[in-house]
């Protein structure tokens, strides 16, 4: 007869039971393969690490925005448009970095671009900054559906000293022995132009030689290295007064609303003034402070 263990249970069943159990963790170790055809249905997606692994995600709703919004930033942005479309065609294009100070549209160009160009087959990946030492893998992932034009997008990156990622990002930039799948770039926004803090022990490696000619130290050398393997490079900038007051006028203008009087004037100045901003987003936020007080004396 079968042996029972104290208790009265059977071996096999706690047996059945572990190994049921492995198989789910084991299910959530392995990454999960995604239909080629997603990438025909959707057009922005997230890479998402979790359990030690890492899939694509599709993105439902994307949050697209028109990029004839964006002010002030005309000749910037001819020249995104312009490396994007030169990748859906095929043709030679560069990665981008997008860098300044925040609020001033970085992120909403990139979205700006999905929204022009979702239909003709662009496709956004968003990655996140504590992740990109996944690129390789993301890469890979690419390879299975090579319809599509690709914008590898992390956005607000930046790096400490010794973050895995720094190497990741360089070999994909440039340098690295894996071929990149074609049709793929990848665009950046930073609040830093060179994406790496730079200290003071960083510039006391520098020197100059005996003809004059200055030489960067190692450690700064190796910082720029990275910003320097972006092929398009555009600052975003805040505004001056007039362009801030702009914004705000084509924000009301596109809602329906009237153009500003002077009290509401002197009130958006206020406005950014306290924020310490004069931005896209600024001028944003007090269109919505001050037509959702407008919409709401009209209902009293």
């Amino acid at each position: 007869m079968m042996r029972r263990l104290a208790g009265g249970r059977r071996p096999f069943g706690q047996l059945t039971r572990v190994l049921s159990l492995a198989e789910r963790v084991l299910k959530r170790a392995l990454p999960t393969e995604i239909d080629p055809a997603e990438f025909a249905r959707h057009s922005a997606f997230r890479w998402e690490s979790r359990w030690g692994k890492g899939e694509l995600l599709p993105i439902e709703h994307p949050a697209l925005f028109d990029l004839d919004h964006l002010i002030g930033l005309d000749r910037g942005l001819e020249r995104l448009d312009l490396n994007v479309r030169q990748l859906l065609a095929g043709l030679p294009f560069n990665d981008v970095l997008l860098y300044g100070e925040r609020g001033t549209g970085k992120s909403s160009a990139v979205r700006g671009l999905l929204g022009r160009y979702g239909d003709q087959g662009l496709r956004v990946i968003e990655v996140d900054r504590h992740e990109v030492a996944d690129l390789p893998r993301i890469l890979d992932w690419v390879r299975v559906s090579p319809g599509q034009a690709y914008l590898i997008f992390c956005d607000d990156l930046t790096f400490s000293a010794g973050d895995p990622g720094f190497a990741e990002l360089k070999a994909a930039l440039q340098g690295g022995l894996t071929a990149r799948p074609p049709r793929t770039a990848i665009i950046a926004t930073s609040n830093r132009r060179h994406l790496v803090p730079e200290s003071m022990r960083d510039n006391q490696g520098a020197r100059v030689d005996e003809s004059g000619e200055l030489h960067l130290g190692e450690a700064l050398e190796e910082k720029l290295a990275l910003a320097d393997r972006f092929g398009l490079v555009i600052g975003f900038y805040a505004f001056d007064q007039a362009t801030y007051l702009k914004a705000i006028n084509a924000c009301l203008h596109r809602a329906g609303y009237p153009a500003m009087d002077e009290s509401l004037r002197r009130e958006a100045l206020r406005f950014a003034l306290e924020r310490g901003s004069r931005s896209g987003r600024t001028a944003r936020q007090f269109c919505d402070s001050a037509m959702g007080r407008i919409g709401l004396a009209k209902l009293s």
